[in-house]
């Protein structure tokens, strides 16, 4: 499927799961890892620069890279990092035919609503994509892992840190 028919979000979203059958499951297999703790004292945030869909394969990509890096330094216990967004929107495609005789057996843009073929969650300019939890002694090397994760955001990603505020 052509990354150009999901460039922009326009349109209602097709999100409604018990009117679309044979709508495909999400891919992304967890949300959540790590070890979440009180003490962390840094948030990294990976936000979004422009609008569009992110499909749930790439979020899965991004989910795989970052969290294998983070657990290869840092081990389970020092960081917890989690996916925010979720692949509400049901991806459609109105599949065509290629080959001698095609125009005899499709109907071009007639009946062209599609079937569903993939998931993506729509994410607006800086919306919080994913986030990583970890002590300020990381905060160097989750930025570094955070940048890998961003490569596989369609339009581009940024990384914004910031300080847990502690209640005393």
């Amino acid at each position: 499927m052509k990354a150009r028919n999901f460039r922009e979000i326009k349109g209602m979203p097709y999100t409604r799961l018990e009117y679309i059958h044979g709508a495909p499951q999400s891919r992304i297999t967890r949300f959540n890892m790590g070890t979440w703790k009180e003490d962390y004292d840094v948030v990294l945030e990976l936000k979004a620069k422009e609008q569009a869909y992110v499909r749930d394969v790439a979020l899965e990509a991004l989910r795989v890279n970052v969290n294998r890096l983070l657990q290869k330094k840092l081990g389970t216990q020092n960081y917890y990092f989690t996916i925010v967004v979720y692949p509400h929107h049901v991806l459609r495609e109105n599949k065509m035919m290629t080959g001698a005789g095609a125009d005899r057996l499709q109907e071009g843009m007639r009946r062209a609503f599609g079937k569903p073929v993939g998931r993506a969650a729509a994410v607006w300019k800086d919306q919080v994509i994913a986030r990583v939890y970890t002590y300020s002694g990381n905060v160097d090397y989750a930025k570094q892992v955070l940048k890998v994760g961003a490569s596989k955001i369609p339009k581009g990603a940024y990384i914004d840190v910031k300080p847990l505020n502690k209640q005393a």
